[in-house]
């Protein structure tokens, strides 16, 4: 009763986490005087579209590639980014949740915002989309020390059983579309592998690969289904969707390779390295799909690990 209590109060890793944890600390950031004529040199420099405008540690605005443009066909006299910046920025606390984030974002439109201290005021950095994947895909992982590992064997579930044959299936399922709630089931299977004493570099590498099948369910596949089966020799894990099929397998398995809409670009997915990471981490790994009826991709990880792999 205890774990399902533990079980039940735990919140998704988007609740937990806050915006201050995925921020970007290291920001490129202009002053009130910096002239506009500076302004082109220092956002192409840096590969950025906007600034913040900081002074004295505190957020006075952000000044865009737009509003440099608008400037320039203006033809106006030089003058301070102070004139020409924008005054009402929208702004995130450190201490929100992640969902408030991805919420704004929805809400807004927005590539980026900055992040303020609730408390002080002072300007501590900005997030983005990409901020808060990167962020997430690193929560997922588990860094465990040699030592801790040394402790894990097989599983610690199927070790204590007897019988001539154990198998557990998990299943789990994934609406399309729901970007926002990416990860979930992923998180969902790292808790009850963890419960069942499972190798923690195991689990590492399931979540991963589960998280990228699951993105392609909610962005590709149209929502679909995922089976973890365990027994004592390893795990095995289905993940089936009835969306429209992969016309061309070999080419969606190359390393940047994408069909990912502009609305899934733009909140930082689809890199087209789902496939690629998954591989890294499977020990097998297959996928078949046929055109208007769906895909199937099926994946196995063992139960021990080497410590020289």
């Amino acid at each position: 009763m205890r774990r399902l209590s533990e079980i039940r109060k735990v919140q998704e890793l988007v609740f937990e986490l806050k915006v201050g944890d995925a921020k970007e600390q290291k920001v490129v950031t202009l002053t009130p005087t910096t002239m506009m004529s500076q302004v082109r040199q220092i956002l192409k420099s840096n590969k950025i579209a906007a600034a913040p405008v900081i002074e004295h540690d505190a957020l006075v605005g952000i000044i865009s590639v737009n509003d440099y443009i608008n400037w320039l066909t203006q033809r106006e006299p030089d003058c301070r980014v102070f004139e020409k910046m924008s005054h009402k920025v929208v702004i995130l606390f450190e201490d929100e949740p992640l969902v408030d984030a991805i919420k704004s974002f929805d809400t807004y439109g927005f590539y980026e915002f900055p992040v303020i201290e609730r408390k002080t005021g002072r300007f501590t950095g900005i997030i983005t989309r990409r901020d808060i994947i990167l962020r997430l895909l690193k929560a997922i992982e588990i860094d465990y020390s040699k030592m801790e590992l040394s402790s894990y064997s097989g599983g610690h579930f199927f070790n204590e059983m007897v019988a001539n044959e154990i198998t557990l299936e998990l299943s789990y399922l994934v609406s399309g579309g729901e970007v926002r709630h990416g990860g979930e089931v992923a998180s969902t299977i790292k808790r009850n592998l963890a419960n069942l004493g499972i190798h923690p570099e195991i689990i590492r590498r399931v979540a991963i690969a589960t998280y990228e099948a699951e993105m392609n369910l909610i962005i590709y596949g149209g929502g679909g289904k995922i089976t973890v089966c365990m027994d004592g020799t390893g795990i095995s894990i289905n993940v089936e969707d009835s969306g429209p099929g992969i016309p061309d397998i070999q080419k969606a398995l190359q390393p940047g390779f994408s069909t990912a809409p502009d609305w899934v670009r733009e909140l930082g997915f689809g890199a087209g390295m789902g496939f690629t990471n998954i591989q890294n981490c499977a020990q097998t790994f297959e996928v078949a799909s046929t055109v208007g009826i769906g895909t199937t991709l099926r994946m196995g990880f063992p139960l021990e690990i080497e410590f020289n792999e």
